[in-house]
């Protein structure tokens, strides 16, 4: 995600008081963090965000005063605090989505034995809010907030899948169609024809597109109003997840996903 237009529209919005552009300009420092670059220096900050040092010093001061960032002693850089954690985990405990699908969601993982994931779109990729997998003793949970590109992953094609073209294009434009595997879509002719395909069956294959040697399915989720806005999925590894099992599971998955909208007061109309 680019930090600049919001702390550019935050400068050249005249109406806006102080307090207001201060907040944006907060915000564009805070987007600046992601899980590829959790620690970033001021210098990192006033390249990212196109505002004055000055500035920035100002605002990190601000944020690691009230603890939603803090400063790595050694290195001098700078990381999202504790208490982000904390709001996040405020967040997924009153989604309507987390409270209404985990019981589809752990039902999903029983009966297929494989890893399963709820992703929510969140306006430029897809957050991971719920994921179930055994491990080694016990059933383990989501415990951090994960985000997934949308345009080579079975959660994200399938919620891509039933956009505008105008929403694709955005995506896929932000994401930039990186090749992270052999087998990536890195064309927009070629993802637009694979989400036809996806729009036609109703589920969406991720062909170890994202990470070599995992193949997952995923179903589009539908709110009160039809639209869709969520998907569930289930990744394993390919060699347990040939393309005819994945086939197999297809209906499940779909079955799944149609059950969690239904829970959301969809009425079933697609």
């Amino acid at each position: 995600m680019s930090d600049k237009p919001r702390a550019e529209e935050a400068d050249a919005d005249g109406g806006r008081d102080g307090g207001t552009k201060s907040f944006y300009k907060m915000a564009a420092v805070l987007d600046c963090f992601t899980r590829a670059k959790g620690q970033l220096s001021i210098t990192d900050l006033v390249e990212m965000t196109g505002m004055p040092r000055t500035t920035i010093h100002r605002i990190v001061a601000s944020l690691r005063d009230i603890g939603l960032i803090d400063q790595d002693g050694r290195r001098h850089d700078y990381r999202l605090g504790l208490k982000m954690f904390y709001y996040g985990s405020v967040v997924l405990a009153n989604l309507d989505l987390n409270r209404h699908a985990r019981p589809h969601v752990l039902n999903l993982h029983q009966i297929t034995g494989e890893v399963v994931h709820l992703h929510m779109f969140d306006g430029s990729q897809m957050v991971c809010i719920e994921r179930e997998e055994m491990g080694e003793t016990r059933l383990t949970t989501l415990t951090t907030i994960e985000a997934a590109p949308t345009y080579c992953t079975s959660v994200g094609k399938a919620f891509l899948a039933f956009q505008q073209d105008n929403l694709i294009r955005r995506v896929a434009a932000e994401e930039g169609l990186q090749q992270r595997t052999e087998y990536t879509l890195t064309t927009i002719d070629a993802l637009l024809d694979d989400l036809r395909k996806i729009r036609e069956r109703g589920y969406a294959i991720d062909n170890e597109e994202n990470e070599i040697g995992i193949r997952c399915v995923g179903a589009p989720i539908r709110d009160s109003r039809g639209q869709i806005f969520a998907s569930v999925s289930v990744s394993g590894p390919a060699e347990r997840m040939p393309l005819t099992r994945i086939q197999g599971l297809a209906p499940t998955v779909i079955q799944t996903a149609d059950q969690i909208s239904r829970e959301l007061g969809w009425n079933g109309r697609r």
